[in-house]
């Protein structure tokens, strides 16, 4: 008995099998509450992809109303694996990695782990692009026109559009390095400027165009047989926005303090995604009465309203909503 105690007593882990971020998650770290849970998930939606997501079923021939619902509908059906597959990190405390193994074996659950992070990564250099790119076409028409601007061949885009790619990329990594708190604390305090500032864009385009009636008037072009031919394609695609995070959610339930919390906190998505895909729908129609033309870019919409304050707010704003969103989905899984 003595020897086996002994024998146990000397036991080591095999270090690639287990490391500090996939050992389950402490009492202590299970601090994420129900309000952080949906902090998180306003963080990924504010962002530019979402924006055009209704829009893009609008462009389709559907009607403004039929976009959103299926956009909402979309998110509906995305919500069960979001759930349940966050089950087991909030009880169990584990992550998307170990949840794995559960269904592909220790070895096996390295494919799933290293598709999903290619996935993150490929997305964290799209995203970032789009963030360099709110800081460029937003400076000055000064510095945008001067020698760097000009294109490098071998390069693909020029000096300056490519320092404002490098310069967004090091600002996310200065959050990244606080780790898991770091990413709480920006989605916490993020999702309320993100609704203010995201109100602030739809107000004004109220005010200017004069109400939404140029919006209302988008009736469907489509018939009922084309509806429905564009209907499941175009659920099937929206339901495949958020697939990827719906497997590595552990990642994030881990560190909800409860099973309420978590389900609590993600039950707000469909609604999240509805209402901001419903700016991007009016803000986009409104420019067609505001400036003579539709500008779906919201970076570019932007960049068109002019003035230094709203200039450095649309910096601030694009930056923050990219930021929120590429750390939570394509940072955390690889």
């Amino acid at each position: 008995m003595a020897s086996s105690i002994s024998q146990f007593d000397e036991f080591h882990p095999d270090p690639s099998l287990t490391n500090d971020d996939l050992k389950p998650t402490s009492v202590d770290q299970r601090n994420f509450s129900g309000w952080e849970m949906a902090s998180l998930w306003i963080g990924l939606v504010v962002g530019v992809p979402s924006y055009y997501l209704a829009g893009s079923l609008v462009d389709l021939g559907m009607s403004w109303w039929q976009g959103i619902a299926i956009v909402v509908l979309a998110n509906l059906v995305t919500l069960v694996p979001l759930i349940l597959i966050g089950q087991p990190g909030t009880k169990f405390g584990i992550s998307f990695p170990v949840l794995a193994r559960s269904s592909f074996g220790i070895r096996g659950a390295h494919i799933p782990t290293l598709l999903r992070a290619l996935v993150g990564c490929g997305w964290y250099g799209i995203e970032t692009w789009i963030g360099g790119e709110a800081i460029f076409l937003l400076l000055p028409k000064v510095v945008k026109n001067s020698s760097l601007s000009q294109s490098i061949s071998w390069l693909g885009t020029s000096p300056l559009e490519f320092a404002c790619f490098i310069t967004f990329w090091i600002a996310q990594l200065a959050i990244v390095w606080k780790g898991i708190d770091g990413i709480r604390e920006l989605e916490k305090y993020s999702a309320p400027i993100l609704i203010s500032l995201t109100s602030c864009l739809l107000i004004w385009a109220y005010v200017k165009a004069g109400g939404f009636g140029h919006m209302l008037d988008l009736s469907s072009r489509i018939t009922k047989s084309e509806f429905w031919s564009l209907f499941f394609p175009s659920l099937t695609a929206n339901i495949g926005f958020w697939a990827t995070l719906a497997l590595n959610i552990p990642d994030f339930t881990r560190y909800a303090k409860s099973q309420h919390d978590q389900i609590i906190g993600q039950a707000g998505l469909p609604i999240f995604m509805g209402l901001f895909t419903f700016v991007g729908v009016a803000v986009t129609s409104s420019t067609k009465v505001i400036f003579g033309h539709v500008i779906s870019n919201p970076i570019t919409l932007l960049g068109e309203i002019g003035g230094l304050f709203t200039m450095i707010l649309a910096i601030f704003g694009i930056s923050l909503a990219t930021i929120t969103t590429n750390i939570a989905a394509n940072v955390v899984a690889p």
